[in-house]
């Protein structure tokens, strides 16, 4: 993986888990003195312009971070160009990413949310959409794990 200065994670419409992830793994660079661009995109742009899901910010309200200033838009391929890491959330967004992929140096920077961490087996991350709350706390559970590791490889570059 070459230099990461720019992360970008992606679900279905950018109202659930990627702005969750957006939002830990920000405040985890933040707390750890990191720079780094961050952003989220949705593979539909069935949300675009909304703000994260209410669920969504009670869940990362609860952990002490906010999430209320982010705002949904579709992927495109102009973000192969400006992330250096593509982080999706499920089996479907890797897929909807990849058909939008150019070139294999595109495709090496999509990886699924899940694989950094040995014991997930490459785990989709759950929409939680049609859940109630105990879903959102599951998917904050997940991500939080997750993207400390992403940010522990990240920083070992």
């Amino acid at each position: 993986m070459t230099q990461v200065k720019r992360v970008l994670f992606v679900c279905l419409g950018n109202i659930c888990r990627s702005p969750m992830a957006h939002g830990i793994f920000r405040h985890l660079a933040k707390e750890k003195g990191i720079s780094i661009f961050i952003d989220s995109a949705g593979t539909s742009g069935f949300h675009e312009g909304e703000t994260p899901d209410a669920r969504a910010q009670k869940t990362m309200k609860e952990h002490g971070i906010s999430i209320h200033d982010l705002h949904s838009r579709p992927f495109s391929v102009k973000d192969f160009d400006d992330f250096d890491l593509i982080l999706v959330m499920d089996d479907s967004n890797y897929s909807n990413v990849l058909k939008l992929s150019r070139n294999e140096t595109d495709k090496t920077k999509v990886h699924r949310m899940m694989s950094i961490l040995p014991e997930s087996k490459n785990e989709d991350v759950p929409d939680p959409w049609f859940g109630g709350q105990s879903g959102f706390t599951q998917v904050y559970n997940m991500l939080y794990k997750a993207s400390e590791a992403w940010l522990d490889q990240i920083t070992k570059q």
